[in-house]
């Protein structure tokens, strides 16, 4: 990870640690970097999407007007998903995609996520030379002027062009199926509902008011209690949950239970293999996945591969590898024939297709899957290696492993995107995840690596 930009882009609180001054910086030096050598006399083309934050718009004016700045064109797909502007810069040939957010963050936060020609997350190499720019230290760039300057565009037909994607996608109709949607008052409210009622689906819709400062509060895949009651209460088959820029999902089967990441992968996985589909037979995991889904795995003969945390990661593997299904527990799950990262909606469509080709309820589908107890805590630091390498910390972590033994596993990592050190461990019961957890936390806190 850099300065500016981790495993996610470059996210911070809006106007605080990601300024508007930042954003016009990327957008120039992205304008001028794919404008150096037009093909054929062309502008480079960027295209950009964004979600529901008030910041949001903030960013993209400033991003539009450092790429147009730079002599390059800028084309405005508004607010939609980072899915969509992943598919949409590969398959109408932009030079780059920029989606503006901060996933599940809340709204204060806002975020840049670069994406390459392809639909893949920008390589390294060129976002270091974007954070050198940021500091000072890259070329001198001069603006463009006169009929140099480059335009900018309404692209709404590119969302209504992935939305016509994700519908074609779709192996049965959903008709007589009575489906809720939780859009977390972020991007995928103006497109979930369209796929699935044009797919013949009874759709009902709760987190679709955005206000520029609801997104994910109460709502979304990180709050998924409304969304189980609104199941339960309205009789539902099942209920889908995304994030803020819908690149991912979860799942409450219809007697208000939560599907995991995890458990989705079992059941897509086994309806692959089942099919003779799965290539390579082997589901992409991070190491954050429950010991369930490896003993599910195991006892129906798929083999499982395990990155670090990130679906950055989970994506080069497969793409590396040919994997066709991986992702992680928290709802990124990358189909690699169909999308380049992870996708709410089109996560959606494909649990139900499994539903419809088996003809069973979500809930008998993850029945094989017996998921282990797990707790993870957050613990917000001042510094996050130096947390880590605490050697009291180090020396609980190690007292942890010695007594779970073969019967269950603590983990302990940073993460990109938030001054945070997490904590999780899968053991036999609630209480011993509970117990060991704190037994490092407590650590944590007394040695005064915790911010109040």
């Amino acid at each position: 990870m850099g300065k500016y930009f981790g495993t996610d882009g470059f996210r911070g609180e809006a106007n605080v640690t990601l300024t508007a001054d930042h954003a016009y910086k990327v957008g120039f030096f992205l304008g001028w970097y794919y404008n150096r050598e037009p093909v054929d006399g062309e502008r480079a083309r960027i295209v950009i999407g964004k979600d529901t934050r008030r910041s949001s718009y903030m960013l993209e004016f400033a991003l539009a007007a450092g790429i147009t700045a730079a002599g390059a064109d800028v084309y405005l797909m508004r607010v939609t998903t980072t899915p969509s502007v992943a598919y949409i810069a590969k398959v109408d040939s932009f030079d780059c995609g920029i989606m503006i957010s901060a996933s599940h963050n809340p709204y204060y936060d806002n975020g840049i996520k670069l994406i390459n020609s392809q639909g893949e997350k920008m390589d390294q190499e060129t976002i270091d030379k974007i954070e050198a720019f940021l500091d000072g230290q890259g070329p001198d760039i001069p603006v463009a002027t006169r009929d140099n300057i480059g335009a900018a565009y309404d692209y709404d037909s590119g969302r209504h062009r992935y939305i016509a994607y994700l519908i074609s996608l779709a192996m049965y109709s959903f008709r007589g199926k009575r489906v809720g949607l939780d859009c977390a008052n972020g991007a995928a409210w103006s497109i979930a509902k369209v796929v699935f009622e044009a797919l013949g689906a009874k759709v009902f819709v709760i987190g679709n008011e955005p206000d520029g400062l609801n997104i994910n509060r109460d709502c979304g895949s990180t709050h998924l209690e409304r969304l189980q009651k609104f199941v339960v209460e309205h009789q539902l088959d099942v209920g889908f949950a995304f994030d803020g820029d819908a690149d991912r999902c979860l799942a409450v089967d219809e007697n208000g239970k939560i599907v995991s990441g995890d458990e989705i992968m079992y059941l897509y996985a086994r309806y692959m293999k089942d099919k003779g589909k799965l290539l390579t037979n082997t589901v992409v995991t991070t190491v954050m996945s429950n010991f369930g889904l490896y003993k599910a795995l195991d006892e129906v003969g798929i083999q499982y591969a395990k990155t670090n945390v990130g679906d950055k990661y989970v994506y080069e593997y497969m793409l590396k590898h040919g994997n066709r299904i991986g992702g992680e527990q928290s709802g990124h799950i990358i189909f690699s024939k169909y999308a380049t990262t992870g996708d709410g909606i089109l996560t959606s469509i494909k649990i139900m297709e499994v539903m419809q080709a088996r003809r069973l309820q979500l809930s008998k589908l993850c029945e094989p899957m017996k998921v282990y107890p797990q707790l993870l805590v957050n613990v917000k630091v001042k510094d996050k290696t130096a947390a880590q390498e605490d050697p009291d910390v180090k020396a609980a972590v190690a007292a942890v492993e010695q007594a779970l033994g073969d019967a269950g596993r603590i983990l302990v990592r940073e993460s990109g995107t938030e001054p945070l050190v997490r904590v999780m461990v899968e053991a036999e019961t609630d209480q011993l995840c509970h117990d060991y957890v704190y037994q490092v936390v407590d650590v944590i806190k007394a040695k005064g690596h915790e911010v109040e």
